[in-house]
């Protein structure tokens, strides 16, 4: 262990906390695993694995996931205000229970693609907001996907983002290249090749521009990841790209050793001889969701193939026809099983990303 929490609190942390738990997972080659919530189930499963593991941990909350935390009768015309109102709510109530579970979490926002900008914008208002009341942002850190634009107006933007993030204590997280696959509502399967992987040139010259703001941030460089769930061959991980760009940087820019915190999106399905090869290059966050919105739905299918026969009416079941069933489906049983199997799910990811007893 590394005595993380004789130095950090317990709870959601910000700023100079978060680059001290990244610095320590560069220096102890670890990286800690990011998983999109979208409701209290999810989230309380995350919490419950990470003070399991004793380890830190990334819950974040992408714009599709924002709004269906608050539920899908609200006006869904009002797409954007339901963003804002989503991940609102669901950040004051991780806010409310993560100290409980003695772990220090890191509350983001995922892909934000420059047409939802305004979401990002509204939750700028809620953490001004927040910081009157508490002293404390409501996020620790926002994503801005600008991947798509050129690399000189994707930087432009980001920092006129950044230096009012950096003014509220938020770290940024950008990406340069772009992910391929889809997820939430963003389709970049047909990216031609070359889009999936960066420079090292590109890294660095987003390094140094954002570094002129502060070194409060984090770079989602694509190196071959993808979105989702695919056949084992079909995609081709380079991760010597962040390797090549920590070098880069540190020749022309840095002494610092890895001076760059990257982020390894589309984890999902990957070798963990990738995933140790991309932590040892500096990845700090590794983002899982697929696998785990799988691991929710088998806990609840090898619930039903279980317990198949209890499942089909209120009364009777292979004990009695008129012996009740309301311990089966009741939801918190279904529930809790698919949360167990979540926990399970990610106790592999903890490991594989060697984000274990760091507390």
């Amino acid at each position: 262990m590394y005595k993380i929490l004789d130095i950090i609190k317990p709870g959601v942390i910000f700023g100079k906390d978060i680059k001290k738990i990244f610095s320590i997972a560069k220096k102890n080659n670890f990286a800690i695993p990011a998983i999109n919530c979208i409701n209290t189930d999810s989230i309380n499963a995350v919490l419950e694995t990470a003070k399991k593991m004793r380890s830190p941990v990334i819950i974040q909350f992408s714009y599709g996931g924002s709004s269906f935390f608050i539920g899908k009768g609200i006006d869904s015309k009002e797409n954007i205000k339901n963003a804002i109102l989503g991940s609102t709510l669901a950040a004051k109530y991780v806010h409310s229970i993560a100290k409980y579970y003695k772990i220090p979490v890191i509350l983001h926002t995922d892909h934000c693609h420059k047409e939802i900008l305004p979401w990002i914008d509204g939750l700028m208002i809620e953490n001004n907001k927040f910081i009157k009341k508490t002293g404390n942002p409501l996020f620790s850190s926002h994503m801005i996907d600008l991947s798509q634009e050129k690399i000189e107006n994707n930087i432009i933007l980001c920092k006129k983002y950044f230096k009012k993030l950096d003014s509220m204590n938020i770290f940024l997280e950008i990406e340069l290249g772009c992910t391929g696959g889809e997820e939430d509502g963003i389709n970049n399967s047909n990216l031609k090749k070359e889009y999936l992987y960066t420079t090292p040139q590109d890294v660095h010259y987003a390094y140094k521009e954002l570094s002129d703001i502060s070194s409060n941030f984090t770079i989602a460089a694509s190196f071959g990841n993808v979105h989702g769930v695919y056949k084992k061959g079909s995609i081709d991980l380079k991760p010597i790209i962040l390797k090549k760009s920590q070098e880069y940087v540190k020749k022309n820019n840095s002494n610092i050793n890895q001076p760059i915190d990257f982020v390894f999106h589309g984890s999902s399905g990957t070798d963990i001889q990738e995933i140790q090869k991309s932590i040892s290059y500096g990845v700090v966050k590794i983002n899982i969701d697929t696998d785990i919105q799988w691991a929710s739905w088998n806990g609840i299918l090898n619930f039903y193939n279980e317990y198949k026969n209890y499942l089909q009416n209120q009364l009777g079941n292979p004990e009695g026809s008129n012996k009740p069933n309301k311990k089966y489906y009741d939801p918190r049983t279904w529930i809790r099983k698919s949360q167990e199997y979540i926990v399970k799910r990610l106790e592999k990811s903890f490991k594989d990303f060697n984000s274990y007893n760091v507390l």
